[in-house]
């Protein structure tokens, strides 16, 4: 089923990183090899998982020909014959093409839709339940800027999630959740239909994106407070324009050199989103059997509060524990949406 010269090669790209590791590297080598090495090791797991099954399939097939082993190897014959389909698989797996962004601390973007006020309160609610999924998995979680309405809800807000496959489990949250429920401001007890969108983007390092100076534009402007004494008063506030591009990325924290560090670190994460979604869209095949486009306009998924119901609408999973989701019990769906993309990728695979 698998290629032996391919899988070779991979054992061997496997020990050339691993005496490279033993014999020492220095600064961003050190970096690139501990990388590539956590890649393979999994694979290469797997890889010797499946072929010493073959092996003790192959011996107990041996032992079968000698009257006094007979029993005793069919009995392993066919402990073997069971196991063997569950390793093939997760070698097909762990062969899938990674992304190399799956390792990457992510950049949560969440802006309120329709819905006027209560879309706000939703995106807030958003934000809640992925820092509490954060904690759950051990994450760090840092406010990267915030800015609220008045009545507690959320006009944009942007966190960094940091640790281990934090960008992997996260990225096909991108898109519009729709929320389903009686606002707080509805006083005749209607339910109303709100939106909120959220972007996770991969963090970029700046020798991964190299911005020129040339091609951005900065102004400062006075930051927006929430009135009375936490009007900001000076003109800290930072808009940077990619002018190649147009994209537009803001900060209003009190800081104006930390509000010029915080829209770079946006700029360069949309940037190289960017340049993932045209290598995406250059490999359509590849793009067609992913779960989602990451396209920030597709609406992904429904809470429906009357109902306690919450409904992923690309692969068609509804659980009836929407409390429970919204407290940040997130895995079931995520586990899900990882397990439909690696089905569709097979399947894709062997087209």
């Amino acid at each position: 089923m698998f290629a032996s010269d391919a899988l070779d090669q991979i054992l061997q790209k496997f020990e050339y990183l691993e005496a490279r590791l033993m014999a020492g590297a220095s600064g961003a080598d050190m970096v690139q090899l501990s990388r590539d090495y956590a890649e393979l090791k999994p694979v290469v797991a797997q890889i010797n998982a499946y072929r010493q099954s073959l092996r003790d399939r192959e011996e107990a097939l041996s032992l079968r020909d000698q009257p006094d082993m007979r029993e005793l190897a069919e009995e392993e014959l066919e402990r073997l014959q069971s196991e063997l389909p569950a390793l093939e698989q997760a070698l097909r797996l762990a062969l899938l093409p990674r992304d190399s962004a799956d390792a990457k601390p992510a950049l949560v973007e969440i802006r309120p839709g329709t819905g006027g006020d209560e879309a706000g309160l939703f995106a807030a609610d958003l934000l809640r339940m992925y820092q509490r999924y954060a904690e759950t998995r051990g994450w760090q979680v840092q406010t990267i800027s915030h800015s609220e309405t008045e009545l507690g809800g959320l006009r944009e807000v942007v966190i960094r999630v940091a640790g281990e496959g934090v960008f992997a489990r996260l990225k096909f949250e991108s898109g519009v959740h729709r929320v389903q429920r009686v606002p707080v401001t509805e006083s005749g007890g209607r339910i109303h239909t709100s939106a909120a969108t959220v972007a996770v983007l991969p963090e970029a390092e700046e020798v991964e994106i190299d911005i020129p100076t040339t091609d951005i534009r900065i102004d400062t402007m006075r930051a927006s407070g929430a009135g009375g004494q936490h009007v900001n008063t000076t003109d800290s506030a930072v808009r940077i324009t990619h002018l190649p591009t147009g994209l537009v990325v803001t900060s209003s924290e009190k800081s104006q050199h930390q509000n010029r560090a915080i829209a770079m670190q946006v700029l360069r994460a949309k940037l190289y989103d960017m340049e993932r979604q045209r290598a995406d869209a250059e490999r359509a095949d590849a793009r067609r059997s992913q779960v989602g486009s990451g396209d920030r306009s597709e609406r992904i998924r429904t809470y429906n509060f009357p109902q306690g119901r919450m409904t992923d609408h690309r692969i068609n999973l509804t659980l009836y524990k929407l409390d429970a989701v919204m407290a940040g019990d997130l895995d079931e769906v995520i586990d899900a949406l990882i397990a439909a993309d690696q089905a569709a990728k097979l399947a894709a695979m062997d087209a």
